[in-house]
């Protein structure tokens, strides 16, 4: 199974755009919900695949993958109620879903409430996500929204240590400045 998690949209204050879904491999229509969610093409056909994969799905790993990958595609199109219904849904059925959390924050932090992404970012890093550094990103610009700058600050030092190619968290760290005591 694998996880999509979308990421948080490249704007001036919110985190790298990056995407973990998961599939499985059970279904063709389980693949190729997973597939839109890695390429993040939200449409009406798209949805519909990832409704029929959860018709197909006979294993639990299937539903709880095909609804992480339908609320990346709800995401996508800022449809925020559906698409934490979906992350919801997943973990019911596998509350240690690391990626469902990482993305109901992502969604959280979407919709302003940065100290509920905190908490869902905890929760996908304690998990151990498969995209540790854009969960360390999510959280270290969420903190800094709730003032709490050096803990933001250790969050965009460990993004940049976890992805050091990765563009946005040095950018994001080129407007602190340390200053010692």
């Amino acid at each position: 199974m694998f996880y999509l998690l979308l990421g948080l949209a490249a704007a001036a204050s919110a985190p790298h755009s990056g995407s973990s879904m998961v599939t499985s491999l059970g279904s063709s229509n389980a693949r190729l919900c997973y597939q839109a969610a890695e390429d993040r093409i939200s449409t009406s056909q798209t949805l519909m695949t990832c409704d029929a994969a959860l018709q197909d799905a006979l294993v639990r790993s299937d539903l709880v993958a095909t609804h992480v990958n339908r609320g990346i595609l709800h995401l996508i199109a800022a449809r925020h109620d559906q698409a934490e219904a979906d992350f919801d849904r997943a973990l019911a059925l596998q509350p240690e879903q690391a990626e469902a959390h990482l993305n109901k924050g992502i969604s959280r932090y979407k919709r302003g409430d940065s100290a509920g992404a905190v908490k869902l970012m905890d929760r996908a890093i304690a998990l151990r996500t498969i995209r540790p550094a854009l969960a360390y990103y999510a959280r270290g610009v969420a903190r800094e929204d709730i003032g709490d700058i050096r803990g933001a600050y250790a969050d965009l030092t460990q993004a940049r240590r976890l992805a050091p190619r990765w563009a946005e968290p040095p950018k994001e760290l080129a407007r602190y400045q340390v200053r010692s005591r």
